[in-house]
């Protein structure tokens, strides 16, 4: 199992972030995403694998002015 935001999510073999993000069917164009203590960029979310028992945090973008 991982967690997402406060939630249990099954963990499965070879789960990559782009995997995870669609597995949520979450909207939010995310920029970085948290697992335990490393950061991922986008650009790397479908290289990058989420391991068993993480914890992950999802970072919106933000703008403003």
């Amino acid at each position: 199992m991982i967690q997402v935001a406060g939630k249990q999510i099954e963990w499965r073999e070879g789960m990559t972030v782009s995997d995870l993000l669609a597995e949520l069917k979450d909207p939010h164009p995310y920029a970085v995403v948290r697992i335990n203590q490393q950061y991922v960029t986008r650009p790397n979310f479908e290289h990058t694998y989420v391991p068993d028992d993480s914890e992950v945090y999802l970072i919106p973008m933000v703008a403003g002015g």
